[in-house]
Parts: C-alpha cells; sequence; structure tokens
C-alpha cells in the first residue's frame, strides 16, 4: 500500500466555536469581535434566560437572569448592535435558541433585509429542539403540538428562502447532561428528527420532489463525554444509523443529503468545581472522541472552558479552550490520514453493540407513537439513568478523579483571586430594561399592534409563522410580545418531572439510615417531614433539582417538587399551602441573590419565616458568604455531590428549627 493511499493533503479542519454572550448586545458584539480575531471562525450566540422563554426583560420572571448566561436580545434594535460590523453574508452564525427559534431567525432576516444581505448567502444553525426542553432544559414555551408546528414551519420555509441555514439542530447534548446513556442519547435524538420529519412531511407545505432536500438541512448537536472510545463508535453509530433512516423510512437516496451533519459542544456534566485544572484534560480527551474518526467527524465543535462549574468563564479562559482546537487541528497530522478505525473489530463491535440498542428503544418509541407523546416515558428514563450515574459516583464505582478519589491536591495558582470568573454588573439589567421601554416609547405603535395581529391571526390560521414574525420584527415587536401573542393562541405547558417513581433505597446503608432518621424526626413532628423543592426564575436546568427531590423521596419525606419555572410568590405559596418544615432553592443560572432575597422576603409576607431555606446552586465562595448573612441556613455547590449527606442535613436543618434534638 502506498503512503497516497491512506494519507493526503489536510483536509479543512472543523469550524471552530466557543459558545458566548452575556450582559449587553454591545458588550457581546465585542466579545464575539476578539473571539473572531483570535481565530475563531464561526459564532455561537448564547442567549439570556428571558430571550430564550420569550419573556421581555422587564417581566417580573426576568429579575435577575437578565444577561446572567447569555446576551438579551429583546428585538432588532438589540439584533443590529449584536451583528455591528460582522458581514452577515459571510458569518456562519449558531443559535442556542429553541422555543422562539421563529422569532429570533425573523429578527436575524429582518436585519439582513434591512442591510440589503441576500437572505440565500445567510449560513447558520438554529437549534429550535422543543423535544429535549421537556426531557432536560426546560426553555419550553409553548405545548407539544404547537411547538412542533412552529418547527415545521420554519423548516417548510428555510429551505426555499435561506436555503443555506438550518433550521433544526436536533440536540442529544443535554440529554447526556439530563444521565441519558449512549444508546438513549442515539434513540431520543434520532426520534426527535423523525417526529419533526414526520411533521413536515403531514404539512404539506413541502412537495415531495423537494423532501429529501429538507432532510439534508437536518442538523445535529451532540454530546462528547470523556469515554472517549464509547463516545467515538457512538458518533458511528449516529452516522450510520442516520443513513438507515433517511433510505428506509423516507425513501432518501442522494449521498449528500444522508450524511449525518453534526456540531458538538462537549461534556460540561463531567467538570468538576474540585481541582478544576483537571477540566483541561477532560475536555481534550472528550474532543477526540468527535475528531479523530474521518468518516464521524463534526462539522463544528465547540469546548467549555475549564472553570464553568465554577462560574462564567472569562475571555481568556474561552480562548484557552479556542487554542486547543487550532492545536489539534493545525498542528497535529490528524487531518491527513483516512479514518483511522475502519476495519477495527473493536470499534465494530461497540458500534453495532450501540446501534442495535437504539434500534430498540427507537421501536419502544414508535409503540409509544413517537418522540412527542413519549415525552413522559423519556423523561423519567432520563431522570432514572441519572440516578444510576450519581449513585456510581457516590459508591466509588464510577472515578472521578478529585472528587471522589486522589481528594489531595496542591493548590492551585489557576483558582487564585476573585477574578477567576466573569461577573455580570448588576446594574446592566437596570439598563437594559429602561433601553428596552425607550424602544418601545419610539416606535410606532400602531405598525407593532397591526404586525401583532396579523401574527395572531396567522397562529389561528395554521399559514407559516416566519413571514408575519419577520414583519413584526421590522415594525418593532419585541421578544415578549411575540412570545406574549403567541402564548394567548397555543397556551402555555408545564413539562413532567419524572421523579414521581424513582423513591426506592435500593439498599443503600447511608439512604436507609438516613430515612430511619426522617421518620424519627417526622414522629417528632407529628407528621412527616415536608420539603418543598424550587426552581425560582426562568432557570431549566433541573437536572440536580430532580435528583434532590428523587433522594429526599428515597429517604421518606414528603416532597413538593413541581417543575421549573416559578415566582418566589409561586413557591412561598407552595410552601404555605403543603406547610413546609424546610424550602430548598436550585439556581444555576447566576442569578440566586437577586431570586433568594425576593423568596425571603416572600416567605416573610406569607408568614413563613421561621422556615429555614437552603440554596443550591453554582454558587462562587463571596456569593454564599452573602446568601448566609441573608439568612440561608446551608448552601451547596457542585462539589457537593453526595446527595444523600445533603439530606442528612436537611433532617439536621429541620431539628434546629422546629425542635430540641431528637
Amino acid at each position: 500500500m502506498s503512503e497516497r493511499d491512506y494519507q493526503h493533503d489536510a483536509d479543512r479542519p472543523w469550524i471552530f466555536r466557543t459558545y458566548a454572550g452575556h450582559s449587553t448586545a454591545a458588550k457581546s458584539n465585542a466579545l464575539y469581535r476578539s473571539n473572531l480575531a483570535r481565530g475563531q471562525t464561526g459564532l455561537s450566540i448564547a442567549f439570556d434566560l428571558p430571550t430564550q422563554t420569550a419573556y421581555d426583560s422587564d417581566h417580573v420572571l426576568s429579575r435577575g437572569e437578565v444577561g446572567k448566561v447569555g446576551v438579551p436580545v429583546s428585538h432588532l434594535g438589540d439584533m443590529r448592535t449584536l451583528f455591528e460590523g460582522l458581514p452577515l453574508e459571510e458569518m456562519n452564525t449558531s443559535m442556542t435558541i429553541n422555543a422562539p427559534a421563529a422569532w429570533l431567525l425573523a429578527l436575524y432576516v429582518a436585519l439582513a433585509d434591512e442591510r440589503g444581505d441576500d437572505r440565500k448567502k445567510l449560513r447558520g444553525t438554529t437549534q429550535n429542539d422543543i423535544i429535549k426542553e421537556y426531557l432536560s432544559r426546560g426553555t419550553y414555551v409553548f405545548p407539544p403540538e404547537p411547538s412542533m408546528r412552529l418547527i415545521a414551519d420554519m423548516v417548510s420555509w428555510c429551505y426555499t428562502e435561506v436555503p443555506k441555514w438550518n433550521p433544526l439542530n436536533v440536540c442529544s447534548y443535554h440529554l447526556q447532561e439530563a444521565g441519558a446513556t449512549p444508546q438513549q442519547e442515539l434513540a431520543y435524538a434520532l426520534a426527535t428528527a423523525c417526529a419533526v420529519l414526520d411533521k413536515v412531511k403531514a404539512g404539506g407545505q413541502v412537495p415531495d420532489e423537494d423532501f429529501p432536500t429538507v432532510f439534508g438541512r437536518i442538523s445535529f448537536f451532540v454530546n462528547a463525554g470523556v469515554r472517549f472510545v464509547t463516545e467515538l463508535c457512538k458518533m458511528r453509530a449516529f452516522t450510520d444509523l442516520w443513513e438507515e433512516i433517511g433510505r428506509e423510512r423516507y425513501g432518501v437516496t442522494d449521498e449528500k443529503a444522508l450524511r449525518f451533519r453534526y456540531g458538538v459542544q462537549v461534556n460540561s456534566l463531567g467538570l468538576t468545581e474540585q481541582q478544576p485544572e483537571n477540566n483541561v484534560y477532560r475536555i481534550l480527551l472528550e474532543a477526540l472522541a468527535v475528531t479523530l474518526s474521518k468518516r464521524a467527524r463534526c462539522r463544528a465543535l465547540q469546548l467549555p472552558a475549564w472553570n464553568e462549574a465554577m462560574g462564567l468563564p472569562r475571555e481568556w479562559d474561552q480562548q484557552w479552550s479556542l487554542r486547543l482546537q487550532q492545536i489539534l487541528a493545525y498542528e497535529t497530522d490528524l487531518l491527513e490520514f483516512e479514518d483511522l478505525f475502519d476495519g477495527s473489530h473493536v470499534v465494530d463491535a461497540k458500534t453495532s453493540e450501540l446501534k442495535d440498542g437504539a434500534r430498540a428503544e427507537l421501536a419502544r418509541l414508535d409503540e409509544m407513537g413517537g418522540a412527542v407523546d413519549s415525552v413522559p416515558y423519556m423523561k423519567e428514563s432520563l431522570v432514572g439513568a441519572h440516578v444510576e450515574r450519581i449513585l456510581a459516583i457516590e459508591s466509588g464505582a464510577q472515578t472521578v478523579v478529585g472528587v471522589n478519589r486522589y481528594q489531595e491536591t496542591a493548590e492551585s495558582p489557576l483558582s487564585a483571586g476573585e477574578k477567576m470568573i466573569e461577573t455580570v454588573d448588576p446594574m446592566l439589567e437596570a439598563g437594559q430594561v429602561q433601553a428596552l421601554k425607550d424602544w418601545r416609547s419610539s416606535r410606532d405603535e400602531a405598525a407593532a399592534q397591526t404586525a401583532l395581529t396579523a401574527l395572531q391571526e396567522a397562529a389561528r390560521s395554521g399559514e407559516n409563522i416566519m413571514e408575519p414574525s419577520i414583519t413584526a420584527a421590522k415594525a418593532g415587536v419585541t421578544t415578549g410580545e411575540w412570545g406574549g401573542a403567541l402564548r394567548e393562541v397555543f397556551g402555555e405547558y408545564r413539562g413532567p418531572t419524572g421523579v414521581a417513581l424513582t423513591i426506592e433505597t435500593r439498599g443503600d446503608e447511608d439512604i436507609e439510615k438516613t430515612r430511619a432518621r426522617v421518620e424519627k424526626v417526622s414522629e417528632a413532628l407529628g407528621r412527616k417531614l415536608t420539603y418543598v423543592l424550587g426552581k425560582p426564575g426562568l432557570d431549566g436546568h433541573s437536572n440536580g433539582a430532580e435528583q434532590i427531590a428523587s433522594r429526599a423521596r428515597a429517604c421518606g419525606m414528603e416532597v413538593v417538587y413541581e417543575g421549573i419555572r416559578f415566582t418566589p410568590a409561586d413557591i412561598a405559596a407552595q410552601a404555605r399551602e403543603a406547610n413546609a418544615h424546610v424550602v430548598g432553592l436550585s439556581i444555576l443560572s447566576g442569578s440566586h441573590l437577586d431570586l433568594v432575597r425576593d423568596t425571603i422576603a416572600e416567605l416573610r409576607k406569607a408568614g413563613l419565616e421561621n422556615v429555614p431555606l437552603i440554596v443550591g446552586g453554582i454558587i462562587p465562595p463571596e456569593d454564599e458568604r452573602a446568601l448566609k448573612q441573608m439568612g440561608v441556613r446551608r448552601v451547596y455547590t457542585p462539589k457537593d455531590f453526595k446527595i444523600t449527606s445533603i439530606m442528612s442535613d436537611v433532617v439536621d436543618t429541620v431539628e434546629d428549627a422546629w425542635l430540641e434534638k431528637v
């Protein structure tokens, strides 16, 4: 075999991305310019939670959330600022947006029209995967059926109007973050893609002869964990199964349309607060999983920063992750070779095992009626799988270096000082709210209201939602107004929590011991120890809350957990109705100071000032001190991975608050 049979000139590398955006459109624009100047080749926009859930910055649920986990985009003016000086026709823009994806794409297209850019040259992706929002990430807005209609409208509109745009980026990333096994990640993502394609096919907006083109515009966004051999085989399985679905289910024969096109954000779930410098190695190994195999290599890659388990990364931290990609692509010879694993009996066998497991799960979902009808089953399965993962880490069966083994460490210079993470100026929210009010007061109000009326008429009639949304964007309609108009037509939705059945102790000695303590304290209290667990604000990352709720039930507590997206007043009302002995809050968005302060005030109004409050989330040490000064009894962060120990602390907290020691 000659060298040229297996080695060639270097392939073009994947798109280098960094998931970024915070504070304001102006600050995010400056960050994007800086990242592009350092060699980033595509934008990956992080939106704040109000934008992701179609609320304006001045909505009650937006308090404390504005600009925290991404950039607020409330109207066309914000979109202008966000892309100032950036050439839309030359950009490849990925937008992590789901329920309001039609609206954010409408703003983007409206900006392109305003600039005189050709819509047909716009390249990029809207995530737009609502099923995984119900299962894992929580930024859903509307019920499943109208949500699927909005996605189908976008898919049907984009392939002719913005043909280089990927209107749907099926996102298995958050499935793995929620505990999915590789087989579950494969099956649930592919089932979601099938549900959308079936909806498009049934909608009649796409002629049969154009369906292969639509199939070819579906892309995926996956996760890569640290078990990189299994993850590499998972990507080869994804590639094979997607082609199989295209040929057998949809009759697609075009080789180009059948390609599995995917981008990656490597695993954030496995990043640790303990010895965070180790995260650099984890990120590298995870990047190898999605780049080593040529036929299953990602089309775009974004890497988290080493310190994301502790807070918002700084610009330098993002640069460090970008440099890893550049070294891998340009300094190594990775891109010069044919697939390294073709013919490997180990890789072939593992890939086949994963495909068989995914096919079996896909068949089960089809029997249930498809992905939409299977949401409760999938949610419960993910919570159960995550329970198994957490128990394995707690028991030591699954090693996490620096967490449950090799915990001894020298002090890290990387973690020294108070500026190891980016912080958002709390005054920026007030400025954003004022700017929003100024925008509303300066627009043509009649034109905005006319556009909103037309939008609702389109929603009711079944007309494709995209052009009315673009018209609304040009008329100055805001994100919250777009969302509010469609909420009136479609209604709202509260997804399943998935925790109802995960209440057994599984014979765990520590759980049994804590359960005995709960029974003893409950007897002294005169009724079962009652724990109200709430997620205030817009943070939809519910994995931690679900695990706490499940373990609290396993320990014998009466648990009230109704899911995500409640106001502090809602949580106080739940505590009053349940006659709670303790209230717990889970907040991962960085809005803990505002939301805890408001919750304490609401508990006082409800006459519950004596009910102890505990808080968990990604909370820097200085904020932990501030929370305790407010009166919070206990604060937990990702380093507190032993959930049964937290449950024992809850019992202690209740004893201290309501009883003499029993």
